[in-house]
């Protein structure tokens, strides 16, 4: 059985990754925030969301102890932050400052990778904090990568679509030319591997703009270069497959594709087990509990879905399409404006969103749904007496999500500056077609970036032309709000 056991809907944003630790999930978004979960009953923490970064995160990767978060952002930073508190303990810039697309860490957390749009790997020694190499490695940006379960080796994948094996002195092992058909998405190692006497063998996944999720077999021998053999070719989705993991025991593969699927597979047969069908739109991650039999899926709708695998005697049988939560219900509050709810609507929302204890405190001070919108951190705990800080936060949150959702004021996508997703003010038209805030996008040019934000592909012009409808159509809606 296949089920979910929770949607969370926080980000403001698509959502670009998500990771597990053996206590937590972290999501990162466009819209340019961590969060950060306790899986025991997947409440935000306290200093959830995090915010350090100035534009949207690609990335983000818990070290294998989960006491630290890595995160990096089109802002040419990597950055590292305590797992316990929220503090950030080291900002890494990318040498070159170009937009930073994966990360990566040794199983035994000694470093730290990141790939960037120019083609380039910063390896850090996570220790100290140190850059110890920064080497080009592609004349595409770099997407994806990933490190063996011994740390000794990683591979990268490009938007070119080839797959490359390194030392972690990043001399080259291997090249596998064309592994993916206009682009490699995403690559990950099984976190196991066989040794046969001088041979290590180890098994990576990759994915990409073909459609197809591939598993290869890498073998070493006698730590020289590398091989690479296809072991499966696997072709559950029909578009492109955006992401892929292992699960803890090696034995299946998850992936999510642009067609709105999670496909999970039997990684040794390479047989399909489940489809799962939950998401609006592109299914652009997917991560899988080391300690328990947990999917996380993040999606361009916004929203992360959590699901069970196994029949909680840890088989696997068929699959459930009905999810065991998707959040609020739709109630009779949730058909009229927020400002219009009753104070007995305010009562069955604060029951719908687990927040039983305050419905007490919310009647003794009459707040209908107009009070609800001006609610503000410093009410809530000198006036409405409420001390936890988690509490507190955990409400607003809430609070805030309801406006948009209600108020109709949420600024429609495509007023919204792909680099920062803040609203437009100078929209301009670059040679990919798409429209910028101008700041933005000369920044990201002034930095030596010749390619498209949105697509990685180059551009043939670095000139760009004022979108004077955009612009125009920008200012009516911002005067009818």
């Amino acid at each position: 059985m296949v089920s979910i056991i929770r949607t969370l809907r926080d980000h403001r944003d698509e959502v670009n990754c998500c990771a597990f630790s053996p206590t937590l999930l972290a999501t990162c978004s466009g819209d340019k925030t961590v969060r950060v979960y306790d899986t025991d009953d997947f409440s935000e923490l306290p200093f959830s969301p995090l915010s350090g970064h100035g534009y949207g995160i690609h990335c983000c990767r818990f070290s294998s102890c989960g006491g630290y978060l890595v995160t990096c952002s089109t802002d040419a930073s990597t950055i590292v932050w305590s797992s316990a508190t929220g503090d950030v303990v080291a900002t890494l810039q990318h040498p070159g400052r170009s937009p930073v697309r994966v990360c990566a860490l040794t199983h035994d957390s000694s470093f730290l990778l990141s790939g960037a749009c120019d083609g380039t790997v910063a390896l850090w020694d996570f220790h100290t904090k140190k850059l110890r190499r920064c080497s080009a490695v592609s004349e595409a940006s770099v997407v994806a990568c990933c490190f063996s379960p011994c740390g000794q080796m990683f591979a990268t994948g490009c938007t070119r679509g080839d797959i490359k094996l390194w030392d972690v002195d990043v001399s080259q092992l291997h090249v596998e030319k064309d592994a993916h058909d206009l682009g490699v998405t995403c690559c990950s190692f099984a976190p196991q591997y066989k040794i046969d006497g001088c041979c290590v063998e180890f098994r990576l996944a990759s994915c990409g703009q073909d459609s197809q999720l591939k598993i290869w077999i890498v073998a070493q021998h006698g730590g020289e270069a590398c091989e690479m053999k296809l072991l499966h070719t696997l072709t559950g989705q029909s578009a492109p497959v955006l992401s892929c993991a292992f699960s803890s025991d090696g034995e299946m593969v998850v992936s999510g594709s642009v067609d709105k699927t999670v496909t999970v597979y039997d990684a040794n047969q390479g047989a399909l087990l489940h489809t799962l069908n939950q998401h609006d739109r592109y299914v652009t991650a997917v991560a899988l509990s080391p300690t328990k039999p947990w999917i996380a899926t993040g999606s361009m709708d916004k929203t992360v879905n959590v699901w069970r695998m196994g029949d909680g005697d840890g088989g696997i049988v068929a699959e459930s399409r009905q999810p065991v939560c998707q959040g609020r219900k739709s109630s009779g509050h949730s058909r009229v404006l927020v400002a219009d709810w009753s104070e007995g609507d305010v009562g069955t929302w604060l029951r719908e969103e687990g927040l039983e204890e305050l419905v007490g405190v919310f009647k003794a001070n009459h707040i209908d749904g107009a009070e609800l919108t001006q609610l503000s951190k410093e009410v809530l705990a000198s006036e409405l007496g409420i001390e936890s800080v988690g509490l507190r936060g955990r409400l607003l949150r809430k609070i805030q999500a309801l406006k948009p959702e209600h108020g109709g004021s949420e600024a429609p996508d495509e007023f919204l500056c792909p680099i920062t997703r803040e609203l437009m003010t100078d929209p301009v038209i670059a040679a990919d077609g798409y429209s910028y805030e101008r700041e933005a996008i000369e920044s990201w040019l002034g930095a030596k970036n010749r390619s498209s934000p949105m697509t990685n592909l180059p551009l043939q012009t670095t000139l760009v032309t004022p979108n004077r409808s955009l612009k125009m159509a920008i200012a009516r809606w911002k005067s009818s709000q």
